[in-house]
């Protein structure tokens, strides 16, 4: 008697983006239908937004808020309740407008007489002449009415997120809720207690959410993908509600988060909410689980999955060793099931670059399994979504590519690669310009030196739109040391060579690095600035360097001058570490400098001040030793003698 088939059910919790699916459900759900499996997929991120925005749901939102102390009401909460009447007439209408389904509101909403504009809308007098009629005219111009209009509707959402988080749960926030309940968390207690608490509103509407879902697909095994911290807490609460009300379901944790920070997990209360704890690439785990649930496979031959052993109550690895899927054969990704119509194009700072992260629906593909340099010293080479690299022919993308396009009628694509290889992009856009496939797309990549302009232009002759990539510090003894095998002069001209193509560019930053002193954060400002200044980058994101035990200079911090300081593990999550460096360079009063200096450069401002000026420092702040045409130089010589 052959076994019963088993239907998975793959859930987004929140949060995760509002413009478009988090791509993990679609991965999972495609490649278990290639293996004959009954499978589908929800978005319950995305559910519990449109679930929030609603007038029924604001009334509720304003009762919370009525019942605040006077003097408990935040700024946003004070204008919620003064204005409530606009807010309840408006957010239908605003939703409608940021799914796409009425254009025409743009007219009212850029007048700006429709929507109620709380403290979020401060931000415009930030922007342009101080005299200026319109602060946002340098930005829009006359006929850039719906992009205003957007941006507008955004501010209002992010008032009422605020609203949100100071009136219903302080945890909450669009992209990232009860981020800091999970965020390295070395003990369970925190979340426990939370989990344990009564359900707030925005609880509630995830429960219902989650028992509609089960309602309507009846699965047998159900399937939650955890990508970031700020999800961790959602995963929870619709496990949680599931068990309650069906608990002979099984349920599988896996995803990003788990990958990163539950590698050594040993804490039993969290399978009082799932029953396993699935590691890394996902599929070989599942089809092991499917086979066991079936009963044509053991508890210990499950494949790197965490169960809790009934007898004992401890918790225990499952290591049993079979290949993964290789990268050609995990199939397409599908969107079937997901509400494509539904999803908001948000647009939240006025720079072309940095809006793509949140305006437009992108499918999300991947080039290549892992990364092919693999070396960086902050990354966490260790692990198998870096470590394991493989590809996949440039016939079988597009191939991948068109179906994609088939099934959800868009053509955009963001590849999510954690660095996309040139030698694959260059085959990839061959293959698209030889079988005349019109996309448009982006992705990230390592500014090395085989990304020439020739390359630069045929990956836009194919749909490049824009690019992102990693400067990091902006300092060759520092780039030298986390072994990104690159230089600024390099990045300067790869950069430059997309730009020169048309290219959007993107550069992530880092400070903090160890042994990073203030003179060198100084001096890294100023190559930013200079990159901003000569159009090799128009877009770009400072964020402090954590340390992770999965990365080099956790593995080995002497040999980077450092002194590691772990946190006591209490058998839960264990990612971020601590250090100390010798040289006691205070970043977190340098980290507001760079930001509020990247924000201004983003927008074209700022770029003739001195880079001092950004710094307010306890002392004196050393003067940059980088000259003002440095990286004009390095555009104006050739590789080898710049």
């Amino acid at each position: 008697m052959s076994p019963q088939p088993i239907k998975v059910l793959s859930v987004i919790p929140p949060m995760t983006q509002l413009n478009t699916p988090y791509p993990s459900t679609a991965y999972l759900t495609g490649f278990l239908r290639s293996q004959g499996v009954e499978a589908v997929q929800e978005d319950l991120a995305l559910g519990l937004v449109l679930a929030v925005l609603t007038p029924q749901a604001l009334g509720q939102v304003r009762s919370l808020a009525s019942a605040l102390p006077a003097k408990a009401r935040s700024h946003s909460v004070q204008h919620f309740l003064q204005e409530f009447a606009g807010y309840e007439s408006t957010i239908s209408p605003v939703i409608a407008f940021l799914q796409g389904r009425d254009s025409t509101l743009s007219h009212r909403i850029a007048g700006r007489g429709f929507l109620p504009e709380g403290p979020r809308f401060a931000a415009l007098d930030a922007y342009g002449d101080d005299d200026a009629p319109d602060p946002l005219a340098w930005a829009f111009g006359a006929l850039g009415q719906n992009d205003r209009a957007r941006h507008l509707a955004t501010l209002y959402l992010n008032d009422l997120a605020d609203v949100l988080r100071d009136a219903v749960d302080p945890r909450f926030a669009f992209v990232r809720y009860g981020e800091s309940l999970a965020a390295s968390a070395p003990s369970f207690d925190a979340l426990a207690q939370a989990l344990a608490a009564p359900p707030n509103l925005l609880d509630t509407l995830l429960q219902d959410l989650a028992l509609a879902a089960f309602k309507k697909h009846q699965p047998g095994l159900l399937v939650l993908s955890v990508p970031f911290p700020g999800a961790v807490y959602g995963a929870l609460r619709i496990a949680q509600a599931i068990k309650r009300h069906h608990p002979d379901v099984r349920i599988a944790l896996g995803g990003g988060y788990v990958n990163t920070e539950l590698r050594e997990l040993q804490e039993p209360r969290l399978f009082d909410f799932v029953d396993f704890v699935c590691l890394d690439a996902g599929e070989r785990p599942l089809l092991a689980l499917l086979e066991h649930l079936q009963g044509a496979r053991s508890t210990e031959r499950l494949v790197r999955t965490f169960v809790r052993d009934p007898a004992s109550g401890t918790v225990r690895l499952m290591r049993w060793q079979e290949p993964d899927i290789a990268f050609e054969d995990v199939g397409t990704p599908t969107w079937d099931g997901l509400p494509l119509d539904q999803y908001l194009s948000l647009l939240d700072m006025l720079n072309p670059m940095h809006r793509l992260w949140s305006d437009g629906r992108w499918n999300k593909l991947t080039i290549a399994q892992g990364c092919y340099w693999k070396k960086c010293s902050f990354c966490d080479v260790s692990l198998d979504y870096i470590g394991r690299y493989e590809t996949a022919t440039a016939q079988t993308l597009v191939d991948r590519i068109e179906a994609i396009v088939a099934e959800t009628g868009q053509t955009g694509f963001h590849f999510v690669d954690e660095a996309a290889p040139p030698k694959m992009l260059k085959a990839l856009a061959q293959e698209l310009l030889r079988r005349k496939v019109h996309i448009s797309w982006w992705g990230n990549i390592r500014f090395e030196k085989s990304f020439t302009p020739e390359l630069a232009e045929l990956l836009a002759q194919s749909g490049c739109i824009a690019i992102s990539g990693g400067l990091e510090v902006a300092s060759d003894r520092l780039l030298a040391l986390m072994k990104k095998g690159v230089t600024v002069a390099q990045v300067a001209r790869v950069s430059k060579g997309f730009a020169d193509a048309g290219v959007l560019v993107h550069a992530y930053l880092m400070y903090g690095f160890p042994t990073q002193t203030v003179q060198e954060t100084v001096d890294s400002l100023e190559y930013v600035r200079q990159l901003f200044e000569n159009g090799c980058i128009q877009s770009g994101f400072f964020h402090r360097f954590t340390c992770t035990v999965h990365s080099p200079v956790g593995l080995d911090p002497a040999a980077y001058g450092v002194v590691r300081t772990d946190l006591p593990f209490e058998g839960f999550a264990k990612n971020d570490v601590g250090f100390t460096d010798a040289t006691g360079t205070d970043h977190a009063q340098l980290g507001a400098g760079l930001k509020k200096a990247i924000y201004n450069f983003m927008h074209g401002l700022g770029l003739d001040e001195d880079i001092r000026s950004w710094f307010d420092l306890e002392g004196p702040c050393p003067k940059s030793r980088i000259k003002r045409n440095t990286i004009a130089r390095a555009l104006a010589h050739a590789p080898d003698t710049a």
